[in-house]
């Protein structure tokens, strides 16, 4: 037990007993899929249950790592989607203002296509952390799925062919269909 507080797999706390430590794992690709060519290449079709799209003021860490100014709009996307008989990912995504995305962009579209052959913004990094947590009230009504069910969270950075940081995105999946 001892090596394993060390390693950092676990944690002990006094009265409180030892415990699974929250671990993030971290990936960084120049050769990744948008979600819409992962599930094209499995042969999984896409059905869009939800589309929201509307400017709001970024808080702390979307300034930090947009690198902006706390009172510039971003442009905040959610979506549900999945198979056609049952939804198995909430996206929510904030973009750069930089990229030039509006609510009156066709986001029935691959978003990528749409940064690219729209807007001349070409998504070549993406940085991503991987975790598990259980469904909020929230997630869990937009996934169908009981509050405290296991999801998956992927948080996915995405970068132009600059450096310049373009969409910040967070995936909640439910945990059986990933």
């Amino acid at each position: 037990i001892h090596k394993l507080v060390f390693e950092g797999l676990l944690v002990r706390k006094k009265r409180a007993g030892t415990k699974v430590a929250p671990r993030v794992v971290s990936s960084r690709s120049n050769n990744w899929l948008s979600f819409s060519q992962e599930m094209r290449l499995r042969g999984i079709p896409i059905k869009n249950f939800e589309l929201h799209v509307g400017w709001e003021l970024p808080d702390e860490k979307l300034t930090s790592f947009f690198n902006i100014q706390k009172d510039t709009f971003v442009l905040k996307m959610e979506r549900v989607r999945g198979r056609p008989e049952e939804p198995f990912v909430f996206f929510i995504s904030y973009f750069h203002p930089s990229v030039g995305l509006t609510p009156d962009d066709d986001f029935t579209r691959p978003l990528y296509e749409v940064l690219e052959q729209e807007h001349a913004v070409v998504a070549t990094l993406s940085k991503e952390e991987i975790s598990a947590t259980s469904a909020t009230e929230r997630i869990a009504k937009k996934l169908n799925v009981n509050v405290g069910s296991p999801i998956l969270v992927r948080k996915r950075f995405v970068y132009d062919q600059q450096d310049q940081a373009i969409e910040y995105n967070i995936g909640y999946y439910k945990a059986d269909s990933f």
